[in-house]
């Protein structure tokens, strides 16, 4: 008799039928527990508590806070003069185009996502005259924003860039936090090059140029387009040009991540200026490009990873070599992407009457930030600050890093619940007319207090 007809009968049967009620019982002892029974161990017992996040650790604590003055200079989000999120007008007039479209639906995007994006953004990355879009050495990808690109780039990397084994991919010190995770993630080791001095708050040229120096031929090197994050320092053209002939020298593979074209200086064309430099010397490279700054299209996740192959008689093929790897990987990663912010981005890119409120407005945000630096850096020297902050008006971006020390930050924190991620960078979005004075004046009192070695 099969397992089955077994099991049928057991049911079938009689309760009166001792021989039925002892398989019966056999079957529903091995289903139900008794307190007899062993509790089964989880195979995830060994997990260990994974340390919260300590930008949104510090969002929350921020948002607990009930005092009326409190500060977030934490977020990494533009907010107005009213510390209120702020829509771009030119993506509401896309957002009523596309929900008054009959002919738009929710069906799926191609897996390289929404064609018109994709081609616009690399127009605008590399400039619409750029021999690389013409030699069709180019392929975009549309991604889940800036993450997703530089995910999907480390991805591809780690697969199929040839280099020696455990060699490491190069970040810069300090960097986005989140690149660690990125590229740890996919199994890429990672090396710090020295970036940020401290002492003048500016940039380390000689300990980045050494390391460039030093790497291996092959190494590749993440940089950042612009406004870099968390300093707010960049290289001027002049070292981005010394930078490029250094990684041209000794064979270094560039990874451009860029979250803040247009948004940095208002200025679309110099925002990109050292990315399109890079493909003007005929590297081989690979571009991580975001709209969630420059379109305040944060929730929305829209972005592109594009691949330029360097110039060369097989360019185009190896162009398409890589694009198929990618669609392998964008298929198995999150198949296809999401169309609403892609729409948004792509109705603004590709209307010239839009494309030039956008301008406009990036114009706006971009102002509002050097602005708030001016007022913040004026208050600390009619305080008679102790140190110097012209790094406050040197900087760019939507970040700075002040100088202040863990202790100070956390003096900040406790007394004047003024919130910033303790090593001192502050998001330039969170001041406004309203508490600049007020943050200035804590600063004042707190590097008085706590002296630092600024």
């Amino acid at each position: 008799m099969s397992a089955v007809a077994k099991l049928k009968q057991a049911f079938l049967t009689p309760p009166s039928s001792s021989s039925a009620q002892q398989r019966l019982s056999s079957i529903t002892n091995h289903l139900t527990p008794n307190s007899n029974s062993p509790t089964m161990a989880s195979a995830f017992e060994a997990v260990p508590m994974a340390p919260t996040d300590p930008l949104f650790g510090l969002m929350a604590a921020y948002k607990a806070d009930t005092f009326e003055k409190k500060v977030d200079l934490g977020v990494g989000a533009y907010r107005d003069d009213n510390a209120k999120p702020w829509i771009l007008p030119v993506v509401k007039k896309a957002d009523e185009i596309n929900r008054n479209d009959p002919s738009l639906n929710h069906e799926y995007l191609p897996i390289a996502g929404l064609a018109s994006l994709t081609s616009a953004a690399a127009k605008l990355v590399l400039g619409g005259d750029s021999p690389a879009i013409s030699e069709k050495r180019v392929v975009s990808f549309q991604t889940i924003s800036g993450t997703g690109a530089v995910h999907l780039g480390a991805l591809f990397l780690a697969k199929f860039y040839p280099r020696p084994a455990n060699q490491a991919i190069h970040v810069s010190d300090p960097t986005w936090v989140n690149h660690h995770q990125i590229f740890s993630n996919v199994g890429l080791p990672i090396k710090k090059y020295p970036y940020f001095a401290s002492d003048i708050c500016g940039l380390d040229w000689t300990g980045l140029t050494s390391a460039l120096e030093a790497a291996e031929p092959g190494s590749v090197i993440l940089l950042h387009a612009c406004a870099h994050n968390p300093t707010g320092v960049d290289p001027t053209q002049d070292q981005w040009k010394a930078i490029a002939e250094i990684m041209k020298r000794k064979k270094l593979f560039p990874f451009f991540d860029t979250a803040y074209q247009g948004f940095a200086s208002g200025d679309l064309a110099k925002d990109a200026w050292a990315i399109q430099y890079f493909v003007e010397q005929g590297f081989e490279l690979c571009i991580a490009q975001s709209f969630a700054k420059n379109f305040g299209l944060y929730g929305q996740r829209a972005g592109c990873f594009h691949f330029v192959a360097s110039p060369g008689a097989h360019a185009e093929d190896v162009t398409k070599r890589v694009g198929s790897q990618l669609a392998i990987l964008q298929r198995s990663e999150i198949s296809n992407p999401p169309i609403y912010g892609a729409r948004i981005a792509s109705t603004v890119l590709n209307d010239p009457a839009l494309f030039k409120e956008w301008q406009d407005d990036l114009c706006t945000m971009s102002g509002r930030i050097i602005t708030m630096r001016k007022a913040l850096y004026d208050k600390l020297v009619e305080l008679g600050t102790p140190g110097t902050w012209t790094h406050i008006t040197s900087q760019i971006g939507m970040f700075s890093f002040t100088g202040l020390s863990e202790p100070q930050v956390q003096k900040l924190r406790d007394e004047f619940h003024i919130y910033m991620t303790k090593n001192g960078r502050i998001s330039m979005a969170g001041l406004n007319t309203r508490n600049v004075e007020y943050v200035a004046t804590a600063i004042d009192k707190v590097v008085r207090e706590i002296p630092s070695s600024q």
